[in-house]
């Protein structure tokens, strides 16, 4: 934004960015945390390298989800200042960090279910 000023005088699109930020935030530390225990919990040692996937994954979804709120926050910023806008940026972010969590939560169930499907 070169020089103008935010449109809401409220600050909403900032708001809204800094809570996409946490959401990536947050996403980044439970990555970390995922790549220090999965491997740790495999079920057998040569299947460790697998589990880092999880982990690494989670961590570039972050980066990514970062950067793509910095972006989102310039697209609207510059769609409220446009007298001429036709419409908002649409949610194709919040879809793509829907699809990362049920993706999370079928992950989460399998490395629960796994140890009861693995020959004792």
């Amino acid at each position: 934004m070169s020089g103008r000023a935010l449109f809401d005088p409220g600050l909403q699109p900032e708001r809204t960015e800094l809570a996409w930020r946490r959401t990536a935030l947050a996403i980044g530390v439970g990555s970390l945390i995922a790549l220090r225990v999965l491997p740790a919990i495999a079920p057998t040692p040569d299947l460790s390298g697998v589990w880092l996937a999880p982990g690494l994954i989670g961590v570039a979804f972050a980066v990514l989800l970062w950067v793509r709120a910095r972006a989102r926050h310039v697209r609207v910023n510059r769609a409220l200042l446009d007298d001429r806008a036709e419409r908002m940026p649409g949610a194709g972010l919040l879809l793509v960090l829907t699809a990362f969590v049920v993706g999370c939560g079928v992950l989460s169930a399998v490395v629960v279910l796994l140890p009861f499907a693995l020959p004792s």
